[in-house]
């Protein structure tokens, strides 16, 4: 017994230790990637965009990802000339925040920087107000919308088998009932924005100048030609090639490195 006893004492040691360690990584990751970012806006604010721009890329390529982050590094790409690279952060930003008015604003600002003007197809007025409901809340955001709402649920049926007394019980019912249907109506666009993460890709081409091919082949012929910023829909990719198509219906292949995903 007193042998179990000390062995048990030596594992919680050892996991507080672990636990301790883990804990003092994450806080001094966390502050490294403060002062990086940091830097950065020091950067930009003395219009040493290179450097901002670095500094940023610097926290993305350790992992981390935030709406200020890529909306500051679209704006030192935009100050730097960069036009294709800094559409391509406004668009990161706007999916993990859709109604943040700053990055709305400075994404419609670059988006008349363009040189392809697409016609896209036009949309009714139903559709449109769906899509803009959609995008009330990122993918994250209906899915913590959808959770409090089954939170309120479970709650509800908790309080009704507990109620005392007939009145607690009719408000339990009626709450219960509502919150199945406020969990209905954030579950629709939940599985509809998920269903789009999976399957719906987007990315923006970087180059100058890109030309569009029939086939995923340097010698094939010319489909037509797209220009820096302009946002394709991804439909496939073979090898180094992309298949992308616009928001008029055109579609054809451009290489790898021309377009950047969302």
């Amino acid at each position: 017994m007193y042998k179990f006893i000390t062995l048990n004492k030596v594992k919680c040691f050892i996991a507080a230790i672990f636990a301790f360690v883990i804990i003092i990584s994450n806080i001094s990751f966390a502050s490294a990637t403060d002062d990086q970012v940091k830097k950065g806006n020091e950067f930009y604010q003395d219009k040493q965009y290179d450097k901002a721009i670095d500094a940023y890329q610097q926290v993305i390529h350790q992992g981390y990802e935030g709406t200020s982050l890529y909306y500051n590094l679209a704006n030192s790409y935009y100050r730097a000339g960069k036009l294709g690279l800094s559409i391509l952060y406004y668009e990161k930003a706007l999916r993990l925040s859709p109604g943040d008015d700053d990055v709305i604003h400075n994404l419609t600002i670059a988006n008349t920087k363009t040189v392809d003007k697409i016609d896209a197809f036009p949309k009714f007025f139903i559709f449109q107000w769906w899509e803009g409901f959609l995008a009330i809340f990122s993918l994250a955001g209906w899915m913590h919308t959808a959770y409090i709402f089954f939170l309120l649920f479970l709650g509800s049926i908790g309080l009704y088998f507990f109620a005392k007394t007939p009145a607690m019980q009719r408000f339990s019912f009626f709450s219960g009932l509502v919150s199945i249907l406020l969990l209905i109506i954030a579950a629709i666009p939940l599985i509809i924005n998920l269903n789009r993460e999976i399957s719906v890709k987007s990315g923006i081409i970087l180059e100058s100048t890109a030309t569009v091919k029939l086939a995923p082949d340097q010698t094939s012929n010319d489909a037509f030609v797209v220009h820096e910023g302009l946002k394709v829909r991804e439909l496939d990719q073979v090898e180094n090639w992309v298949k992308i198509r616009l928001q008029d219906g055109k579609e054809g292949w451009i290489q790898l490195y021309e377009i950047g995903a969302i």
